[in-house]
């Protein structure tokens, strides 16, 4: 296996988790999010705002679909999977996992979606949204962690034992991993 992709709903944890397990492996980390801000030299909520939603979400297409990586942890944005270019890509780079939260959980961590730069569609509840992507996560992802009462290490010790991954450096303390 060459790549680890994190999918999941806004606050779900993919950039801490994926941070530190790509820390654990070794391994690269790349948030989509940040490299979108990044190649377009402005904060993820202004390109939101700028762009609408589908303008959003061709720009997060372009940017997934054109990652070439290797022994990496990529931790896409949570609204990549309704883009099927995006996602047969991040598919053909390594294993797909989602990090599955119940909608409370996701509500109580999530502050302002604006700031967030989640994408919505005009009217749309985070409730609306959950139930809309939920599905979509199910379809694309090769393993799901049930992840609502876990720590991020323990999160990371299913992801490593289900895909059979070795530590890089075993002398590493578990503490280092975040809590």
């Amino acid at each position: 296996m060459d790549n680890i992709i994190l999918i999941g709903m806004p606050a779900s944890g993919k950039s801490t988790v994926g941070f530190f397990l790509a820390r654990a492996l070794g391994w690269a980390f790349l948030d989509s999010d940040r490299e979108i801000e990044r190649r377009r030299g402005q904060k993820l909520s202004r390109l939101a705002r700028e762009l609408g939603t589908e303008g959003f979400r061709a720009l997060e297409e372009e940017v997934n679909a054109s990652l070439d990586v290797h022994r990496t942890v990529i931790a896409p944005g949570g609204s990549v999977i309704y883009e099927e270019r995006a996602m047969r890509h991040l598919r053909s780079l390594g294993s797909v996992v989602y990090l599955r939260f119940a909608y409370e959980t996701i509500a109580g961590r999530l502050g302002d979606l604006g700031k967030r730069g989640v994408s919505m569609k005009p009217g749309q509840t985070l409730r609306d949204l959950y139930r809309e992507r939920c599905p979509l996560y199910e379809k694309y992802a090769d393993l799901t962690v049930d992840a609502d009462g876990l720590l991020p290490r323990e999160i990371i010790a299913i992801i490593r034992d289900r895909l059979g991954l070795a530590e890089a450096d075993p002398t590493e303390p578990e503490s280092t991993m975040g809590a």
